[in-house]
């Protein structure tokens, strides 16, 4: 598969799947169902070992069962995008598992290290990409300081740089950042999922990431061909429909965006609620407005379980 088909793919919904626990451990044949849900109700692209997906939260083991377990479910089906990060061996080395198992695409999660220059921004994303020249690399920008001239620079250093899942919560820089670099040097995606993909899509993102699509699917869908049909007084309409669902996750500094997530999946049977540390199961009052929320949202899509996912979730 050509890095231009690749890159045609990303210009959709990205959904970024949850990890579900079963007594502490990743639920592996749960989790192929989520997948397997998703992609019965149209999502083409999924990244597994995203943050939704409690990334930072799985040991190196877990990550990679989960990366052969999504090459499994999805068959083909979809687009896997897999998240790899930490140290550049690391990184290196899931990725090639991740290639193994028939993936074709790494989304590279942004540097966690107290110290990082921009050379070493730079330097940390080339030799990743220069490890793995037959995948197409998705890099995930959260930081404003990283500028037009760098993500320029990396794209001309390494051309199996296909997207960027831009997540800077500032319309105006993505505009800018955008242009300079060049907006059809990459697939710009807008990485901050629903709430920021009208405003980025005015100014150019071709696709949005998503972890509510873990709970209704057919809405990130509905908003996503708005979007490619500029329909956006529509698209801004239907934003006002999940705004409590995404305040609940973005309070706190996002301290709930999967706990959130997870709730509404526990309230319609999909999974258990639980997470990781340094997350935490929400409390009674929250619970409560996420039952309301998706009660609501039931009345305009069915979020029942498909058949390839029923199964019973303690209460």
């Amino acid at each position: 598969m050509e890095l231009s088909e690749l890159s045609r793919a990303l210009r959709d919904v990205v959904a970024i799947p949850v990890t579900p626990y079963a007594d502490g451990a990743p639920d592996i044949e749960l989790y192929k169902a989520l997948l397997r849900r998703l992609v019965e109700a149209g999502v083409g692209v999924l990244t597994p070992n995203g943050n939704t997906g409690e990334f930072y939260a799985l040991s190196a083991d877990e990550r990679r069962e989960l990366l052969t377990a999504a090459a499994e479910a999805v068959n083909g089906q979809a687009h896997l995008l897999a998240g790899i990060g930490h140290d550049v061996a690391t990184a290196v080395e899931e990725a090639r598992h991740a290639a193994a198992c028939g993936i074709r695409m790494v989304m590279v999660h942004q540097p966690v290290h107290p110290h990082v220059s921009a050379q070493g921004w730079l330097d940390y994303h080339r030799a990743i990409a220069d490890a793995l020249p037959d995948m197409g690399l998705v890099l995930y920008v959260r930081n404003a300081w990283v500028d037009a001239g760098l993500l320029a620079k990396l794209g001309d250093l390494c051309p199996n740089v296909i997207a960027l899942k831009y997540a800077v919560a500032d319309v105006n820089r993505f505009a800018e950042v955008r242009l300079e670099a060049g907006p059809d040097r990459f697939v710009w995606i807008a990485g901050l999922a629903e709430p920021y993909a009208l405003s980025y899509a005015v100014h150019g993102a071709e696709g949005f990431t998503s972890g509510l699509v873990n709970v209704n699917p057919a809405f990130s869908l509905r908003l996503r061909d708005a979007l490619r049909e500029e329909r956006y007084a529509q698209a801004a309409r239907m934003l006002q429909e999940i705004a409590r669902f995404e305040h609940l996750r973005a309070v706190d500094r996002a301290a709930n965006n999967v706990s959130v997530v997870k709730e509404a999946m526990h309230q319609l049977g999909l999974c258990d609620r639980s997470v990781r540390p340094p997350s935490t199961v929400l409390p009674d009052a929250e619970r409560q407005e996420v039952a309301r929320i998706v009660a609501d949202w039931t009345q305009a899509d069915d979020l029942r379980l498909l058949p390839s996912t029923s199964r019973a979730v303690a209460s």
